[in-house]
């Protein structure tokens, strides 16, 4: 079922981006208004998908993080009986 659009966006624009909308709405063989909603919907999706994938944290977890990662890594003791296992695994081919 499509839905009606029924809501009214209106903004004023100069003259040459409003000749550049209409030779790109021509090209396409669409109607200005098609073409700029179009334009506006696909730019809010772009943002909001970006804004979405950001994610904010405090400023003093982001330094403690980084500082974390400043340090060399110390392996735990399956880390380091993995490491054993792979080199037996190696050593045998």
């Amino acid at each position: 079922m499509t839905i009606a659009a029924s809501a009214r966006f209106e903004f004023r624009l100069r003259p040459e981006a409003k000749r550049r909308i209409q030779q790109a709405a021509d090209l396409v063989h669409e109607s200005t208004s098609d073409f700029a909603r179009t334009a506006a919907e696909e730019r809010a999706e772009r943002v909001l998908r970006e804004h979405m994938m950001a994610t904010a944290v405090p400023a003093e977890f982001f330094d403690e993080l980084l500082a974390a990662l400043d340090q060399p890594a110390t392996p735990n003791q399956a880390l380091q009986a993995a490491a054993q296992r792979a080199r037996r695994i190696v050593e045998r081919r």
